[in-house]
């Protein structure tokens, strides 16, 4: 099954966390990358228990840490409602999807991720102030 690289990077373009999702078809939605990437961190969190979740976006119960979120020893993060978040982030421009060094624009736009493609995360930080 091909393998489909995605970075989570800064908007300079430092990479913040690396992640490898088995993909078994060439086109999918923008919809369905974000929910296929949500599931699988979800699902490597929750067989580990690692302390320190490296997600897309924050789960509700945790504590935002240095490069990641802190959950209570042993709680499960809901896979469905972290894809809901993420989603909704997308809608709200929390962050932007590069696939191929391009921007997607919505979640039904069609992108191709076969051998050789890449797909990019830019989370964005909000702006303090007045």
């Amino acid at each position: 099954m091909p393998v489909l690289t995605i970075l989570d990077e800064t908007a300079s373009g430092s990479i913040l966390h690396r992640l490898e999702l088995e993909i078994s078809q060439e086109m999918l939605t923008v919809g369905e990358l974000i929910a296929r990437r949500v599931h699988d961190e979800v699902a490597a969190y929750n067989a580990h228990q690692t302390g320190t979740f490296q997600g897309l976006v924050q789960p509700t119960e945790s504590e935002k840490v240095l490069n990641g979120y802190r959950l209570r020893p042993s709680q499960l993060i809901d896979a469905e409602q972290q894809v809901y978040r993420a989603l909704e982030a997308f809608q709200q421009n929390g962050f932007f999807v590069l696939v191929n060094n391009r921007q997607a624009e919505s979640l039904d736009e069609q992108v191709w991720l076969g051998e050789g493609a890449t797909a990019s995360f830019l989370k964005l930080t909000p702006l303090v102030g007045g």
